[in-house]
């Protein structure tokens, strides 16, 4: 027997399908008259994968600017890379700090 208009099922979108993303987060390291260029260099290849001359651009503009991007990331991911960064620097007894603040 053929379906009528009436008889046809309609299915809805889920809600979760229509949910946007989650917030990003910006990851920064904040200038300090203490830690070397080359340990801030060194964050940014050990725990950004900056190449060298990327690192080597983001700390001039940390120690120029006051701060620098190191990349944009999921909350968890940021606030991991945040206190991995703390805690190498921690570490090697220097005060630099690495922040995150919603994009």
């Amino acid at each position: 027997m053929p379906r009528t208009r009436s008889q046809e099922t309609v299915f809805a979108e889920p809600a979760a399908t229509r949910q946007k993303p989650p917030p990003m987060f910006k990851v920064l390291l904040l200038n300090d008259d203490f830690t070397p260029m080359d340990f801030v260099v060194q964050v940014l290849q050990q725990f950004f994968s900056k190449s060298r001359e990327q690192a080597t651009q983001i700390m001039l503009k940390v120690h120029n600017e006051g701060a620098g991007l190191c990349g944009i990331y999921p909350r968890d991911i940021a606030e991991t890379k945040v206190n991995q960064v703390a805690m190498f620097a921690r570490e090697h007894q220097h005060p630099l700090q690495c922040v995150m603040e919603e994009n």
